[in-house]
């Protein structure tokens, strides 16, 4: 074994440093994807995951985000326990396919709530930086800032 070549320094640089330009910025100004979420109850979380099925738009509270993944979670678990009975995966892969873009969607919504855009999703591919940023991001307090409506309808 030899030292660090400058493909070894390029990957480090890539998987560690990459991440951390998108990390490290700030989040500044007004939020502007819209006012802030209401919080949910586990009901009206599911409802809304399934009602916002491609809504990338908008904002969504942290209650809604957690409730509907301990949903997934739930079905998940269900499904492939009823896989391992029928000894088939063909149910658990539909509803993997299925709650695909609702989730991604969802996380879209969560990642808006604190003024990061939803292309921030794919932080999660660039190990180990990018996947604990983001469930800090997902676990934080929503951006309580001024929206860019609240201050048009002062000036009106």
């Amino acid at each position: 074994m030899g030292s660090f070549s400058i493909w070894h320094w390029l990957i480090v640089l890539i998987l560690i440093g990459l991440p951390l330009v998108f990390v490290l910025r700030a989040a500044t100004g007004a939020n502007r994807f819209g006012e802030m979420p209401p919080s949910m109850n586990f009901g009206e979380a599911v409802s809304s995951f399934f009602r916002n099925y491609v809504n990338f738009s908008g904002r969504a509270s942290r209650s809604e985000f957690w409730y509907s993944y301990l949903f997934i979670f739930i079905a998940g678990v269900v499904l492939v326990i009823v896989d391992a009975i029928v000894k088939n995966e063909i149910v658990s892969s539909i509803w993997n396919l299925a709650i695909l873009l609702p989730t991604l969607a969802m996380t879209a919504r969560r990642l808006h709530d604190i003024n990061r855009s939803g292309w921030h999703q794919l932080l999660a591919g660039l190990v180990p930086i990018g996947p604990i940023a983001l469930i800090i991001w997902y676990c934080k307090k929503s951006d309580d800032t001024v929206t860019l409506t609240e201050i048009e309808r002062v000036f009106r």
